[in-house]
């Protein structure tokens, strides 16, 4: 309620307030917006959930997300701040046209909707262990509360308030992280029972998921809606650059206790289901640090929500709606709320079903990356400019790349290696 009050405190009154912050945004809080939307409750819950079955190693997915920040910084942020636009299909636009654009409109649009979708799950796992809710009631009050949150101030206030988020969600993780450790030292330190793989450098997952993680991380930083509006918040292309750095710094202790947290879930509670590694520690601590965790871990569904939801509606609106309706600027203002609550209660419609949440993560990191592949040809490689071969390469891996991950990942070939090859064969062929 107190930050819901804080985001109407904070909104704006235009739609550049709402979309991109005003271009004011200080390179530190568009940092801590990066972190906190790649890294929101499915990489909490997610990486946790992971680490219990397969070891500390499921951190590199984490991890995975600062080599991309670091790359990101290095060889895109500039270029695209550059261009003008505040999204990735803009961007593309310039070199390939309309029609690419409204085809990597399209792509992110999906992949952004699928995330969201993990995000409500990961949320409603949450709240089955504060409330003792089901998954299905869960989601509904996710997606009541939230609609509400993110649809009252867009970036402006939601920059303020993840801030806040934050801050919470990081106290959380320690609380969570200092219970699982005190739990431990209690019943005699059952950590040094289990197997070898939980502490080597790829435990159960493999080199072959784990680099598959670092690229297809690093390709959905360079195309992911979101972190190109965050970025496009600050005042210069050199405090863009600053943002994507420091969050690379920023992230890495989050990912050791993630980590840390699903071994020490698996060592004291050995026949949990995973999807509940992270959660499973507010019932074991001290009421008032419950609370406090509960907080910190619905401040990151919030978080989460509130970046795919913003990302988008931004699509939706400055693809199709505005070159369509060219309405002026209160008439766009208000479709865009009416649209942001449409897109909250959306996932709705696949709550019945129960996703491995890391898997469904990477799946939609994969679908992005094929965007990542066309963007960065597009600014290196100035004299590539066949649009038909680019549309041919984007539908065409969308399509490969969902398959495969609905067979399963067939031969043990992840779905990442098809996302990323397939653009390239396609468009180098």
């Amino acid at each position: 309620m107190i930050t819901a009050y804080l985001s109407y405190k904070w909104s704006g009154h235009s739609n550049s307030d709402f979309m991109q912050g005003g271009k004011s945004l200080p390179y530190f809080v568009v940092a801590v917006m990066i972190i906190s939307n790649y890294n929101g409750i499915m990489a909490v819950v997610g990486t946790a959930q992971r680490a219990y079955t397969s070891g500390f190693a499921a951190a590199w997915s984490i991890f995975a997300a600062a080599i991309g920040f670091i790359m990101y910084g290095c060889f895109f942020v500039k270029k695209l701040y550059k261009t003008g636009s505040f999204t990735i299909s803009g961007a593309i636009k310039q070199k390939y046209g309309r029609s690419t654009q409204m085809i990597v409109s399209n792509i992110m649009v999906y992949a952004m909707l699928m995330l969201n979708l993990n995000t409500y799950f990961s949320g409603a796992s949450v709240l089955h262990e504060i409330l003792g809710t089901n998954l299905v009631p869960s989601m509904i009050i996710i997606a009541v509360v939230s609609k509400v949150y993110f649809s009252i101030g867009g970036m402006k206030s939601v920059a303020k308030t993840t801030m806040i988020h934050t801050f919470a969600k990081y106290c959380c993780v320690l609380i969570i992280l200092a219970t699982a450790l005190v739990l431990s030292h209690k019943t005699g330190n059952p950590v040094k029972n289990l197997p070898k793989f939980y502490f080597s450098p790829a435990g159960k997952i493999g080199w072959s998921t784990i680099i598959g993680w670092i690229l297809t991380s690093t390709g959905a930083v360079f195309s992911t809606q979101f972190i190109a509006q965050a970025v496009s918040s600050t005042s210069s292309a050199k405090n863009a650059q600053k943002a994507s750095f420091l969050a690379a710094i920023l992230v890495v202790p989050f990912g050791i206790a993630l980590g840390l947290i699903g071994v020490y879930a698996k060592a004291l509670f050995p026949h949990l289901n995973p999807l509940y590694a992270l959660p499973v520690f507010l019932g074991k601590m001290n009421i008032i640090f419950a609370c406090i965790s509960a907080i910190g871990l619905l401040a990151s569904v919030f978080i989460g929500v509130s970046a795919c939801s913003l990302a988008i509606v931004a699509l939706i609106v400055n693809d199709f709606y505005v070159p369509h309706w060219r309405p002026d600027e209160t008439q766009q203002l208000h479709v865009t709320k009416i649209i942001s609550i449409l897109v909250g209660l959306f996932p709705l419609v696949f709550m019945f079903i129960s996703p491995n949440i890391l898997a469904l993560s990477f799946f939609t990191k994969a679908l992005r990356v094929s965007i990542a592949i066309v963007a960065i040809l597009a600014f290196y490689l100035p004299t590539f400019n066949n649009t038909k071969v680019a549309n041919t390469a984007l539908i065409g891996t969308t399509i490969f790349t969902t398959v495969w991950y609905l067979l399963g990942d067939p031969f043990g070939i992840n779905d990442t290696y098809i996302a990323i090859f397939a653009p390239l064969i396609i468009m180098c062929a």
